[in-house]
């Protein structure tokens, strides 16, 4: 038998997915008139233990930090009404506040890309 701690969970998973996708659908729905917002993404979603805030990680296609500046100025603007979209599509007695985050995760990984390619090549001289 599980345990409600198990149970407790699995609801926060599944709510944060249902956030995930349903705030990655409105973002690009509005990137069709806001060309600044087709240049993000986002890449994850975390809910406050209470739910009553959702953090936004977003990241750029560009690795410009200018261009998530520049979509975070259009998101704020467009805040009220991503919320009450939300609560049409997510059941629950409140909405969670949005807070859009720059997601760094891809800025590292490209970084250690980078390292690795540069090991690998030092490599091949250093065999030669």
């Amino acid at each position: 038998m599980k345990s409600s701690a198990s149970k407790s969970n699995v609801k926060r998973e599944q709510k944060t997915a249902l956030f995930l996708r349903e705030i990655s659908q409105l973002i690009q729905r509005l990137s069709l008139d806001e060309l600044d917002l087709s240049k993000i993404f986002v890449t994850k979603v975390k809910l406050s233990k209470d739910y009553s805030i959702c953090y936004v990680y977003l990241s750029t296609y560009t690795d410009e930090k200018e261009d998530f500046e520049k979509a975070l100025e259009i998101l704020k603007l467009y805040k009220p009404s991503l919320r009450k979209a939300l609560a049409k599509l997510i059941p629950g007695r409140y909405v969670a506040n949005l807070r859009f985050l720059y997601d760094t995760s891809k800025e590292k990984e490209r970084r250690i890309t980078k390292l690795l390619e540069q090991i690998s090549e030092e490599e091949k001289y250093q065999d030669e």
